[in-house]
């Protein structure tokens, strides 16, 4: 029989991941600014056109802008964070399905445990 299991992906800070993070999190921020940027552009075009209640409107524009400044804010953080940690650190990148086989006679203790694949640079060092 098969399962499927969760895998957690960590990454091996290097220079180089470092630097792909680092640019990864601004490119984040980038785009958040101009999703905000193009719903206050929005926002005053439907003002101008007063087919929609402007107050109930606002509030709905409003929360999804304050949404992405809570977002930005958040990587604007973990930037900061990733300048603190050292080289070598272990960095959960994401968490990704996987089929497992079991059968009977496994030993379900072994088998059920959360498997962790660490990746340097791109490659995968070790699984475990």
């Amino acid at each position: 029989m098969q399962l499927i299991q969760t895998v957690v992906v960590k990454q091996v800070l290097t220079e180089k991941s470092k630097e792909q993070l680092f640019e990864k999190f601004q490119g984040r921020i980038m785009q958040l600014k101009k999703e905000s940027d193009q719903l206050l552009f929005e926002l005053k075009r439907l003002e101008r056109t007063k087919n929609f209640s402007s107050e109930a409107l606002k509030k709905k524009f409003d929360k999804e802008i304050q949404i992405r400044k809570e977002k930005i804010s958040l990587f604007e953080f973990q930037m900061e964070q990733l300048h603190i940690l050292p080289l070598g650190s272990e960095v959960q990148e994401k968490e990704v399905q996987a089929l497992i086989e079991v059968n009977v006679g496994d030993n379900w203790d072994e088998r059920n445990g959360q498997s962790t694949i660490i990746v340097e640079d791109g490659i995968i060092k070790e699984i475990r």
